[in-house]
């Protein structure tokens, strides 16, 4: 009897993620957990390339087997927080290395009903290896090790991710990196991590990458922008809140003592405290910065983040519209935040003039394509047309909003009417107003008779159907009138029998 072969563990665990039962499943996922941490220990030499592979492939066919929504998310954040437990960094990417490899060749079998679970684990793993970086307090040597490994398995041109992997991609790569790190990242580490982007659009020979880019990066960048400014202007306020409290307590302080200036009789040095003149450190009845140090340090912390925006010199920018928004912005209080349904999420913070230097300096090499250099140069302008204070469109306030709307559906539907029911509506129009816009009836029946022709006169209707005219009789052949071909054999005719006299 032939001995039993013992099998690697990562294929024993790959075998019991895709099992028929959940609750073989589960236990494995579970024993997997366990089984990383041992393994990427120090002392034990970590994982291959190819052991990870089979790994992936159980958790993915794991993914596959789990049915109803809420089993779906559970699992999915189960096995995207896998990754925190590799205890070395190179680990981690290899890790997310082969998960991404593992996506790009299992894609094309996935069918339409399992879509969307595989678009939840992919946008769960991005934002668990954001997260990581969160927990390393976003090294830039960590940024740029991820941003090469995601560049080069998904968006270079010679990787092998189909277009749906990177389309999805693009799409959700800003709005995780706002849920992690938006109240963190600086202007420039934001721009550090959209200058691959930047670079793959320049560069790239694929239209669908380059729409993509520009839609998912670019695009979402300008159309946040009045969002980011408020964001910042909110925070502006609370700081404004906090330092006027101080002044309020100061002056509190202040007025309990007789005189002002009066020396207080404590042990050690004595000082005196003047009281703040009006308009200094505060904020005035308008709701602007005052002159003192309070409105300096603001000041300065607003030009820091925008660069061109100045106090005085731009009015502040207008409030998004309701309808765009997608959640409850941070730091408001919980009642507002439950009542507002339509308030935004976190918004990145972006140096405008410098992501379109960024910009402009990728788009104006010899080698980048002509179509490409002519988009960007399109989004470049609006980025600066963004650090100069100009906004590309305004707000449409909401009741002409709706009244566009009802009147491009009312022409929509005006041109899906059959023709007899366009004439109804417009003879019952003239019913009602007779002798409403003659002149330009008599104007256009004068343009289609010609120069000189008198409009009111009676014109002659064509007849037939479709304004054909009059139907003409069709010519008859005349006898004899068929020409002889030689060669050809005649037709039989028929000869009128008649009877021979005798």
């Amino acid at each position: 009897m032939v001995p039993r072969v013992q099998l690697p563990p990562e294929i024993q665990l790959a075998q019991r993620l895709a099992g028929n039962e959940q609750v073989t499943r589960d236990r494995a996922v579970r024993k997997l957990r366990k089984y990383i941490v041992a393994r990427t220990q120090p002392a034990a030499g970590g994982f291959t390339h190819d052991e990870l592979l089979k790994v992936w492939k159980g958790l993915f066919y794991c993914m596959w087997m789990q049915d109803k929504p809420l089993l779906q998310e559970e699992l999915g954040r189960t096995i995207s927080q896998l990754v925190h437990a590799f205890q070395t960094t190179e680990a981690q990417h290899l890790f997310l290395q082969t998960f991404w490899q593992t996506m790009s060749r299992e894609w094309t079998g996935i069918d339409r009903l399992r879509l969307d679970k595989f678009y939840m684990l992919m946008r769960m793993v991005l934002k668990e290896s954001l997260a990581a970086l969160k927990m390393r307090g976003w090294e830039e040597r960590q940024i740029e090790q991820l941003l090469e490994l995601l560049t080069t398995e998904i968006l270079l041109p010679d990787s092998q991710a189909p277009n749906g992997v990177k389309s999805h991609f693009i799409e959700i790569f800003l709005e995780e990196l706002a849920k992690v790190g938006a109240s963190e990242l600086t202007a420039d580490q934001n721009l550090k991590f959209i200058e691959p982007f930047c670079r793959i659009a320049a560069q790239t020979k694929d239209s669908l990458v380059l729409h993509n880019i520009n839609r998912g990066i670019f695009e979402a960048i300008v159309e946040q922008a009045p969002l980011a400014i408020e964001d910042l202007m909110n925070e502006m306020e609370e700081e404004e809140g906090e330092m006027s409290e101080d002044d309020g307590q100061e002056q509190g302080v202040a007025s309990k003592k007789p005189h002002e200036g009066e020396a207080y009789n404590c042990p050690g040095p004595s000082f005196s405290l003047m009281s703040t003149p009006p308009g200094q450190g505060a904020v005035t009845s308008d709701g602007d910065l005052g002159v003192g140090g309070g409105g300096e340090i603001i000041h300065s912390r607003f030009s820091e983040f925008t660069h061109q925006h100045q106090i005085g010199q731009h009015p502040p920018p207008p409030s998004p519209p309701a309808r765009c928004s997608c959640g409850a912005r941070p730091g408001l209080g919980e009642e507002q935040g439950e009542d507002d349904e339509d308030s935004t999420g976190a918004v990145l913070q972006f140096d405008y003039e410098a992501v379109a230097n960024k910009l402009f300096e990728m788009a104006s090499h010899q080698s980048t394509p002509s179509q490409n250099r002519k988009r960007l140069y399109k989004v470049i302008r609006k980025l600066q047309d963004l650090a100069e204070g100009l906004f590309p469109e305004e707000d449409i306030p909401e009741e002409a909003y709706r009244g566009l709307q009802e009147g491009r559906k009312g022409r929509k539907a005006k041109k899906r009417l059959p023709k007899s029911q366009l004439q109804n509506e417009t003879g019952r129009n003239e019913q009602e107003d007779p002798r409403g816009d003659l002149s330009s009836r008599l104007e256009r029946k004068r343009r289609r008779q010609g120069p000189g022709a008198d409009p009111t006169a009676p014109q002659e209707q064509p007849g037939g159907r479709g304004g054909r005219g009059t139907r003409k009789r069709r010519r008859q052949p005349q006898a004899g009138a068929r020409a002889k071909v030689p060669g050809c054999q005649e037709p039989d005719v028929k000869k009128k029998w008649t009877r021979k006299s005798k």
